[in-house]
């Protein structure tokens, strides 16, 4: 990438004491040519702009194209602001990219108008944009400020840095120490710029400062602790006479004030033109001449751009002549702008930026509502639409700023309260800001003291009670109150109300009792014209789905079908929980990814969650287990970082599903334990059917068939479905299989009745291999049980769920091996022990070993070099391929999936240390040798 001769161009001359930091970038930066990342940490003044500005410039000494970009604290609420200015210059590179990309970016930075586009999208796009300008010159992006980039930005950048493998693109980032970012939040690495220490601060100083007298520089020295903007800008505020002790020295304020003081009046000796000016770029933020220009103008100053010569001799910003951008020389130095002029003043600027960005109506918003001091319902109604426009996006925080201010210009107090209890309601529904939106609340209830019969009110404090120490039954209560209260006249479009009766299906079913729902019927049923599709088809196989889920199929079909175009994460997760119960979750793996990456890169929190639950649940079903233990994981940091408590339970379940399913009795107990106790008091009744649940797949798994039962039956008892307990279907088999074992024949019978009268099979080809199998248990005669066994694992697709694929294969061959077919019974024992082997479940896995050797099978001397064993299935598939046998082939002699085979020989050759299949029989005849 070139960057080996960074810093041996003088272009550190300046940078006293900064030999190590500057070795630590250069080697940081010259380890590799595919592309890096470093964030330099420290606190205000430490030098981390310094040291930006000197690898700027002597990386473009050495050919490296740079991009630069500064954190603004004014425009921190205006989405991708960030990203424009480092793009800026690129802007004529957007055609290069295709034309989805192109207008991405175009929409995005404000460069066209157009659908908002979804932010992986963008992601993608400005990832695309810089790894294509690089392969031409080495490209380094550098961001100062970071924690004052606008959240999009952040985002993006992020998702940039985190990617720049394999590219010729450096990523240089800094912040103030303590700041909480994307950047350092994603892994990124971090290097803590020190201060000087206390030789290099003495050089410095006196570098700077030669004629201070000893009294005073050593009073500097101590009064700086090493900090070189300190060092550099504390005697600039002396006279003459103090710094040679012939007057005596100010008593000081702690340091960051003193420096702030420092600006201020540096800035206000600056001619009034100039101030003008900087105090226009600084509300601005972007530095973009054209606006700052024309912003001059439409405020009425007989300025122009030469006006500002006075603040760059004064070395307070200087003009970039790459992007045609001013650049504040630090980040300080806007704020002192601001602290300098008057607050009419500062309103005059961002109204005549308004009037100049009126083509940006988000920007605009934003500068009228800060230019406004009373009321105004127009302004107020402006940022509204932009917080809409912001929200949909998926930027929670920065529609919950606008709501905010939007709520401060009502002149009415009962649209004030709309506004905040809104902005609540986003606040607790998506970005995690649960201790904000409770004040917001309380700010709404003081604005109308009628906000009882508010639906955004009622949910906002929905997600505090049930995050809190609250209950299921209160939060329940409240929101049906609120629903059955309101004045919406249950239209259909009025986002409110649907927002509320899709809370209402959350609680209800968190609830897990069928009395709870009537509410949620009730409501769905009064929308006028019609409840919305997903709405309707959720409130069927999310409810109660033994009975009303097979009717909802086609509607659930119609739904998923619109997936590839969906860019909502809400409504990604809430297609996910339409599809939990009818296994279609696996219908939903990408988009549910593009979720969980967008929740990484700042995105909803909710939503993030959401997307990870039914990650998970889709990983336990299809055999995915450590990435299921993985998410799990992020889950629950996530929970504890986010605030949202209340979704810890889930999270809770996935890891102790899978450790039930492998064996893991301690970490069973440690976590079911936990979410009964959790459960109980709060009322989150599918909770504690989640835990029952678990405990069974434990109990079946070391053949503690009555515990399983116990277990089981608290769930739903045998013989029916529960009345909306849909986590009863997932426990349908092992139901059937511990009544079974425990002589329960007829409670096992009836269940099986049950399930073929609701038709459960029908909701899903896992659902239906799962009903063939609990008939082929409790079949009286073996003939039939055998009949049956064949057509279950005849049903299409059930290789898609191989834990409960191998399961039945188990319950096969036991039967086989009953009935003294110990030859059949040896077929699915061996597929049924290396399914459970591959995924790790070792008590059933032991369960069918045990099976196995009772036929009378014995494993056939399959060692290999380095005493690796092939397992009997490895050896029956390497057998065939030897004979020339193609995996279709082998597949369809074995009832496994070519994919299943392919994967085999993949461990074979290692194990037999052979490459290729053409050495398998040699191979083979030395095992057996």
């Amino acid at each position: 990438m070139g960057y080996s001769d960074l810093f041996e161009h003088g272009a550190t001359d300046a940078l006293v004491g900064r030999a190590k930091q500057v070795g630590r970038i250069r080697d940081f930066l010259a380890a590799t040519d595919h592309g890096r990342a470093l964030l330099l940490s420290g606190q205000p003044g430490v030098g981390k702009t310094a040291l930006l500005n000197a690898t700027a410039k002597a990386a473009s000494s050495t050919g490296t194209r740079v991009l630069r970009a500064a954190g603004v604290e004014f425009e921190a609420d205006v989405s991708y602001s960030g990203l424009n200015q480092l793009l800026f210059p690129l802007s004529e590179a957007f055609g290069d990219l295709d034309s989805a990309h192109s207008e991405a970016l175009r929409v995005a930075l404000g460069f066209s108008s157009g659908p908002l586009p979804d932010r992986l999208v963008v992601s993608s796009a400005t990832l695309m944009l810089l790894r294509q300008v690089a392969t031409a010159d080495p490209l380094l992006l550098i961001i100062d400020d970071l924690p004052w980039v606008d959240r999009s930005s952040a985002a993006v950048l992020g998702f940039v840095a985190r990617r720049l493998d394999g590219s010729r693109i450096g990523f240089l980032g800094a912040m103030r120490s303590g700041s909480e970012t994307f950047f350092n939040r994603g892994g990124l690495p971090e290097y803590e710029v020190a201060p000087l220490d206390g030789k290099s601060s003495r050089a410095l100083l006196d570098a700077r400062f030669p004629n201070l007298a000893e009294r005073v520089r050593q009073r500097l020295l101590a009064v700086a602790e090493g900090n070189p903007l300190a060092l550099l800008e504390l005697p600039t505020a002396l006279s003459g006479q103090q710094r040679v002790a012939l007057e005596n020295l100010p008593v000081v304020l702690p340091l960051s004030q003193r420096l702030q003081a420092l600006f201020v009046s540096r800035v206000s000796s600056l001619p009034a033109a100039a101030r003008r000016l900087l105090l226009l770029a600084t509300m601005d933020g972007t530095g973009d001449l054209g606006v700052l220009q024309a912003s001059a103008r439409q405020a009425g100053h007989d300025a122009d751009l030469d006006d500002l010569a006075p603040a760059e001799r004064d070395q307070l910003v200087n003009f970039d002549e790459g992007t045609r951008r001013l650049v504040f020389r630090h980040p300080l130095i806007r704020s002192a702008v601001v602290d300098a002029c008057t607050s009419a003043e500062r309103r005059a600027a961002h109204r005549a930026l308004a009037h100049v960005l009126a083509h940006q109506p988000e920007r605009r918003a934003w500068h009228l509502g800060e230019a406004s001091v009373e009321p105004d319902e127009q302004v107020a109604a402006l940022l509204e639409q932009a917080a809409r426009l912001i929200a949909a996006r998926g930027d929670a925080v920065g529609a919950v700023a606008a709501l905010v201010r939007a709520a401060d210009l009502s002149p009415r107090g009962s649209d004030r309260a709309r506004r905040l209890a809104e902005a609540a309601y986003i606040g607790a529904d998506a970005t995690g800001e649960l201790r904000g939106a409770s004040e917001l609340l309380e700010n709404a209830r003081r604005a109308d003291s009628d906000l009882t019969g508010s639906l955004h009110s009622a949910a906002a404090t929905v997600y505090l009670i049930i995050n809190g120490d609250g209950d299921i039954d209160t939060a329940h209560r409240l929101l049906v109150g609120a629903i059955e209260s309101g004045t919406h006249r249950y239209d259909a479009k009025d986002n409110a109300l649907i927002e509320a009766v899709h809370l209402l299906l959350l609680l209800c079913f968190f609830s897990g009792r069928a009395e709870m729902w009537a509410p949620f019927y009730t409501a769905v049923a009064r929308l006028q014209p019609e409840p919305p599709t997903l709405l309707s088809v959720a409130g069927k196989t999310f409810s109660d789905p033994a009975r009303t889920g097979v009717a909802a199929l086609e509607q659930l079909q119609s739904v998923l079908s619109e997936l590839p175009e969906e860019t909502d994460p809400g409504r990604i997760v809430r297609i996910g929980t339409a599809s939990l119960y009818l296994d279609r979750l696996a219908d939903l793996r990408e988009p549910s990814w593009k979720v969980v990456l967008q929740g990484r890169d700042g995105g909803p929190a909710r939503r993030h969650l959401g997307a990870l639950m039914h990650l998970c649940l889709d990983d336990y079903l299809t055999g995915r287990w450590d990435e299921c233990v993985e998410l799990a994981d992020e889950g629950l940091q996530l929970c504890e970082d986010s605030g949202y408590q209340f979704f810890t339970w889930y999270f809770w379940y996935c890891r102790a599903v899978i450790a039930a399913a492998r064996g893991g009795d301690d970490t069973v107990k440690f976590l079911t334990d936990q979410i009964t106790r959790w459960a109980t008091p709060r009322g989150v009744g599918t909770a504690l059917h989640y835990a029952r649940q678990v405990r069974t797949v434990a109990d079946l798994g070391r053949g503690d068939f009555e515990s399983a039962y116990q277990h089981a039956t608290a769930i739903s008892p045998a013989g029916t479905f529960a009345s909306h307990v849909p986590h009863a279907l997932w426990v349908a088999m092992d139901l059937v299989e511990a009544a079974v074992r425990t002589n329960r024949r007829a409670e096992a019978v009836a269940h099986v009745h049950a399930m073929r009268e609701s038709d459960i099979g029908g909701l899903s080809p896992r659902l239906a291999l799962l009903v063939g199998g609990s008939a082929a248990l409790c079949a009286a005669e073996d003939e039939e049980a055998v009949r049956l066994f064949d057509t279950a694992l005849a049903v299409p697709g059930v290789e898609r769920w191989p834990f409960d694929l191998a399961r039945v294969r188990l319950a096969y061959g036991e039967r086989l091996r009953r009935a003294r077919a110990n030859a059949d019974s040896r077929g699915p024992l061996s597929l049924a022990r290396d399914a459970f082997t591959l995924l790790g479940a070792r008590p059933w896995a032991e369960r069918a070993s045990k099976e196995l050797r009772a036929t009378g099978w014995v494993a056939p001397r399959a060692a290999a070099a380095g005493g690796r064993v092939l397992t009997p299935q490895e050896r029956e598939i390497a057998d065939l391929a030897a004979s020339g046998l193609s995996n279709k082939q082998i597949a369809e002699r074995l009832y496994l999936s070519h994919r299943t085979v392919g994967a085999h020989l993949y461990q074979i050759f290692p194990k037999l240390g052979i490459t290729s299949r053409a050495a398998l029989r040699d191979a083979l005849s030395a095992l057996d040798e």
